[in-house]
């Protein structure tokens, strides 16, 4: 898969959790943070990185960095994704399934944050394994990763697009696709010259 340029996209950075962490050593403890970022520009691109410092500030720039460099992108239908769709790391799961239109995003945790930014609307998700944070969204980019377009699972399966998505979805489509090939009605030149007939009958009226 092609890197994407991070510096193309207008990405939002939101902070999923920060931990302090300490290290013992010989001549004591060594105190440092680390934190755990989400980016993602709602069309669709979205990852997530894990910045270590010693401060709060310069962990979280370290994991906007480390996000930006592995950014994906995600398939969708309409607001939602094309199919269901498990993903694991270390002990935890997380199950992703397709919603209606209107349901928003039923999930909770670092499984939220990185749907919303993704720009997933309408989606049912759950985390099934180990409450972890930084696996738990590990699986969820899992998830993502796995995801196909809605044309070829539909293939695959032997089935048409409209059995493997809630009822509504391809409707909305429809919609948005005919709101956009509506063209926009120019005024006639007719109608461009009323407003200066009248106005020049009102000043011969006052004359």
């Amino acid at each position: 898969m092609p890197r994407i340029n991070a510096d193309t996209l207008n990405l939002e950075e939101r902070v999923i959790r920060t931990n302090k962490v300490q290290k013992t050593h010989k001549g004591g403890r060594t105190m440092s943070w680390n934190a755990l970022i989400v980016v993602g520009d709602s069309e669709g691109h979205v990852g997530i990185g894990l910045g270590k410092a010693r401060g709060v500030p310069d962990a979280i720039r370290k994991g906007v960095e480390d996000a930006k460099k592995g950014i994906i992108e995600v398939p969708r239908v309409g607001g939602t994704i094309p199919h269901e769709v498990t993903g694991r790391a270390g002990a935890s799961m997380v199950l992703l399934k397709p919603a209606s239109p209107g349901t928003g995003v039923v999930a909770g945790g670092a499984v939220r944050a990185i749907l919303e930014v993704s720009g997933i609307k309408d989606i049912l998700g759950k985390s099934l394994g180990a409450p972890n944070a930084i696996n738990t969204a590990r699986a969820t980019i899992d998830c993502l990763k796995k995801l196909k377009l809605g044309e070829e699972v539909a293939r695959a399966r032997g089935k048409n697009l409209e059995d493997l998505l809630p009822k509504g979805v391809l409707a909305v489509l429809a919609e948005q696709e005919q709101a956009q090939a509506v063209p926009i009605e120019e005024e006639s030149p007719a109608e461009a010259a009323e407003p200066e007939a009248v106005a020049v009958s009102e000043g011969e009226a006052s004359a």
